[in-house]
């Protein structure tokens, strides 16, 4: 019986923190359930198996599961692996179940520009999600991700809407507007605010 499995894993290298990251996001991205967040080693194994099913990060989970003790520092990278995984691969199968779980649908489809009728054939798998819009919801469950360090579900709609002075005195709401772009200059600003968040709960 391999015991490894049942040994917490020490928080040198920033584990913890690392895990948590990769957590957030894939419970954001829907890949994972809430509450599931915990940093022994069975549990970052069950974390990188569930993303591997998902199609992400595919070789930093096998070796997750098939190394018999990683090393902290192995651990680490690999985790860092899984979490730029997760960051560069929308996933709407998932992702729409994932905020559904923060946004009710009327409030979801502004956010990604699309009517609620459309919101509900994606969110049902009735159509394929369009591109431009599966790019937009992973945006969001990446941001919701980075949220859910610092607020519950309330919390994370409100910040949306909320007028903040980095953003010139919008909202992230208001750069989320008409056709946007995840990578343009106004989402980008979201992002980075939601990011810091994250730096001051590590900090």
């Amino acid at each position: 019986m391999d015991t490894s499995s049942s040994v917490l894993v020490p928080p040198d290298l920033d584990i913890a923190r690392l895990t948590a990251e990769a957590s957030r996001r894939a419970e954001a991205m829907g890949i994972t359930e809430p509450g599931e967040a915990r940093t022994d080693l069975a549990a970052i194994r069950q974390l990188a198996g569930k993303v591997r099913r998902a199609g992400i990060a595919t070789s930093a989970a096998d070796i997750i599961n098939n190394v018999e003790t990683p090393s902290n520092r192995e651990l680490a990278t690999l985790l860092q692996m899984v979490i730029t995984a997760l960051d560069a691969s929308p996933a709407p199968t998932y992702e729409w179940k994932g905020l559904a779980r923060v946004f009710p649908a009327e409030e979801l489809a502004p956010l990604l520009n699309i009517s609620l009728s459309s919101l509900k054939r994606y969110q049902s798998g009735e159509r394929e999600t369009p591109d431009t819009t599966a790019a937009r919801l992973h945006f969001l469950a990446l941001v919701v991700g980075d949220l859910a360090g610092s607020y519950n579900d309330t919390g994370i709609r409100r910040w949306f809407e909320r007028k903040r002075t980095q953003l010139g005195g919008r909202s992230p709401a208001q750069l989320l507007k008409h056709d946007w772009d995840p990578d343009g200059e106004g989402p980008g600003r979201v992002r980075a605010l939601a990011r810091s968040l994250v730096t001051l709960s590590a900090t």
